[in-house]
C-alpha cells in the first residue's frame, strides 16, 4: 500500500477523533496567490475549509505570497490576487472570527523558523520531493534555492501554529511527510515542541477543466469565482466540443464534452452520464446551454455575497490586518520557544518587541 492509500485507510479513525474532540486539532492550509481562484478550488478546497471551520476546528489559511516566485521570475499581480482570494474566502463562508487568514510576507518569523528547519533535512531529501521536481520541469528554469527549499517553507507554515491537521491531495502528501520528519528530528535534537501533523484526505471531486484537462488558471479552461454570469457564459460558449452530435460521457475518447458534463454535474448534484442522456442528440449548443445554466445558478448566491463584500474595500484590509497580527503573535511565540530549546534564549527580544 503506497503512502497515499495508507493515509486514506486511516481516514475513518481520524474523522472519528475529530468528531470526538475537534478542539484538539488545528488546521493549516492555503495556496499561492498566482491567479484567480476557480470552480475547481471551490469544490476541491474552499468548501472543505468551511466544513472544518463549522466542525469547530481552529483553522489557519495562508496566502503564500512569497512562494509565488518559487517557479517564476516575478510576483506579477500578486496584490490583486491576494485581495480577490480573501473575497472568495469570505463569500464561501470562512469566518475571520474563527479562521485566521494571513499572508506569508506579513509574518517574518516564518522565515526565521526556516533556518533551523533547513538543518534538519538533507539536500537529497529535498531533491527527491515530487512537487519540486514537477514544478522545476514545468518552469523551464534552473533550480533556484527557493524552489528547492519550498517543502521546508511549507513545513514552517504548518508548524509555526503547531498545526496538526493538513487537508491534502495525493500530489501534496510528500509535503506533510517532510513536515513530520522535521518535527520528529527537532524533537530528537532539542526536545518535543511540534506535533507531527496528519494529512486529511477528503472526498472532494477532482474537477476537470472545460477542455477535459486539469482545471488550471494557466490553461484558460477554468471558471474563475470572480467571473460574472455573462463572462461565464462567454467562456463556456468558446469551449471546444467535437463533431459527434449525440452527447455521451467518455472522458478518454471525448475529453472536451466530458469536461463540460463534469462541470455541470457537480454544480447541479447529478452524475454526468444522466446529464448526457438528457441532452441526447441535441448537440453541443444544448450541452453548453446546460453547463451555463448549471454553473450560473450554482454560483448566484456566492456572487451576490461576494459583490456585497467587495463594495466595502475596508473589509479585506481589516481581515488581513487582524489575521496577520494574530499569525505573527503566534509565530513570534513559537520562534521564542525554538530559540529556548536550541539554547539560544539570549536571542529572544524583550516582550512586546518584534522578533
Amino acid at each position: 500500500m503506497d503512502s497515499f492509500e495508507a493515509t486514506r485507510a486511516r481516514m475513518p479513525e481520524l474523522e472519528r477523533r475529530i468528531d470526538q474532540d475537534p478542539g484538539a486539532f488545528r488546521v493549516l492550509t492555503g495556496e499561492r496567490p498566482t491567479g484567480p481562484l476557480h470552480l475547481g478550488h471551490y469544490f476541491g478546497t474552499l468548501r472543505e475549509r468551511v466544513r472544518l471551520q463549522e466542525r469547530g476546528i481552529e483553522t489557519f489559511v495562508v496566502l503564500a505570497d512569497y512562494q509565488v516566485i518559487t517557479d517564476r521570475e516575478v510576483a506579477g499581480d500578486v496584490g490583486r490576487f491576494v485581495r480577490e482570494a480573501v473575497l472568495d474566502y469570505l463569500a464561501t463562508g470562512l469566518d475571520p472570527e474563527r479562521t485566521t487568514i494571513f499572508t506569508h510576507s506579513a509574518v517574518p518569523e516564518l522565515n526565521q523558523l526556516l533556518l533551523p528547519f533547513l538543518s534538519l533535512v538533507s539536500e537529497a531529501e529535498l531533491h527527491r520531493n515530487p512537487t519540486v521536481k514537477a514544478e522545476l520541469a514545468a518552469s523551464g528554469r534552473a533550480l533556484s534555492g527557493l524552489l528547492l527549499t519550498y517543502p521546508v517553507h511549507q513545513a514552517a507554515d504548518i508548524l509555526f501554529c503547531k498545526g496538526n491537521l493538513v487537508p491534502v491531495g495525493k500530489d501534496n502528501l510528500p509535503h506533510v511527510e517532510i513536515t513530520r520528519t522535521i518535527a520528529r528530528r527537532f524533537a530528537e535534537r532539542y526536545g518535543t515542541l511540534f506535533p507531527e501533523p496528519e494529512g486529511l484526505v477528503t472526498d472532494a471531486p477532482e474537477l476537470p477543466g472545460l477542455d477535459g484537462g486539469k482545471m488550471s488558471k494557466s490553461r484558460g479552461n477554468a471558471i474563475a469565482l470572480s467571473m460574472t454570469a455573462d463572462e461565464t457564459a462567454a467562456l463556456i460558449r468558446r469551449a471546444r466540443t467535437d463533431s459527434t452530435r449525440t452527447i455521451t460521457f467518455d472522458p478518454v475518447s471525448r475529453p472536451e464534452v466530458s469536461g463540460l458534463l463534469s462541470v455541470a454535474a457537480v454544480c447541479c448534484g447529478r452524475v454526468p452520464e444522466d446529464l448526457a442522456a438528457d441532452i441526447g442528440s441535441a448537440g453541443g449548443a444544448a450541452l453548453k446551454a446546460t453547463v451555463t445554466e448549471a454553473v450560473n445558478e450554482f454560483l448566484a448566491p456566492f456572487r451576490a455575497r461576494r459583490a456585497e463584500l467587495a463594495a466595502d474595500p475596508r473589509i479585506v484590509d481589516d481581515v488581513l490586518a487582524a489575521g496577520n497580527d494574530r499569525a505573527r503573535a503566534i509565530a513570534a511565540e513559537t520562534l521564542r520557544e525554538v530559540r529556548e530549546a536550541m539554547g539560544m534564549g539570549y536571542a529572544n527580544p524583550p516582550r512586546g518587541f518584534a522578533a
